[in-house]
């Protein structure tokens, strides 16, 4: 789980969330709690079976800024689906919710997933959001499944050295990674940092290989994990 904070936040448990005081509502801001916000997502999640291992949350020292991250049981444990929060009292930025296979919630304002719900502290957003967030967790078991599909075949392709390296500018050519970051991949390809990625040379071990150089870096673009999907899907196909 990814949950930064380097920029003025610090973790808190959920008691400590419940504690902090929520502003008085205006006629064209209304703040919601933002353990209000974990307490809708925790609901849903349970109510559609999803079943949460891991939460980390943080807040800012005035506790105006709020942000998490929820693990969520995976199906054989080779990666983590999570569930990213944030949320705000000082009209900073609105309530976000976003489900993906690897989310970035960072504050320094990236906020980082596949899917992503956004809505401005306003009266229509207290009455909205229960029905919201229940419309974007019912569809999630579908995503997950197809998700873990997904990695099934990444970990089942072996990838020969020119198909890696081509992966790898193909990566550079859709503005994945900049030409400096193509030799991080690489290396990253040729020598994991991780263990399990160690054994083979799938697309799986590529597909991770891009994502952890990115972690941190280029966190500003919501489109880069979709269009890494496309690239290491389309270097997969020209082998089946």
């Amino acid at each position: 789980m990814t949950l930064m904070l380097h920029a003025g936040a610090e973790p808190c448990d959920y008691d400590a969330l419940r504690a902090l005081e929520t502003p008085e509502a205006t006629d064209t801001h209304v703040p919601i709690p933002h353990h209000r916000v974990v307490d809708l997502v925790k609901y849903s999640l349970g109510y559609f079976g999803h079943e949460i291992t891991e939460e980390n949350y943080g807040v800012t020292e005035d506790g105006a800024r709020f942000f998490g991250l929820l693990s969520l049981r995976s199906f054989d444990g080779a990666y983590e689906d999570t569930v990213g929060l944030r949320n705000s009292h000082d009209k900073k930025f609105p309530i976000g919710i976003s489900f993906g296979s690897r989310v970035f919630v960072c504050d320094n304002l990236a906020f980082i997933a596949e899917h992503v719900i956004k809505r401005k502290h306003t009266a229509n957003a207290k009455r909205d959001l229960p029905g919201l967030v229940g419309e974007l967790v019912e569809p999630l078991g579908d995503q997950r499944e197809a998700q873990h599909r997904t990695i099934d075949r990444y970990r089942g392709t072996e990838l020969t050295p020119l198909l890696a390296d081509h992966a790898m500018m193909e990566m550079y050519r859709q503005g994945i990674i900049n030409v400096t970051r193509i030799a991080d991949v690489h290396r990253e390809w040729e020598e994991p940092s991780f263990e399990e990625f160690q054994a083979d040379h799938s697309a799986w071990r590529l597909f991770n290989a891009a994502t952890y150089v990115l972690t941190g870096k280029v966190t500003e673009q919501s489109q880069l994990t979709p269009r890494l999907h496309k690239v290491i899907d389309a270097v997969c196909e020209r082998l089946h």
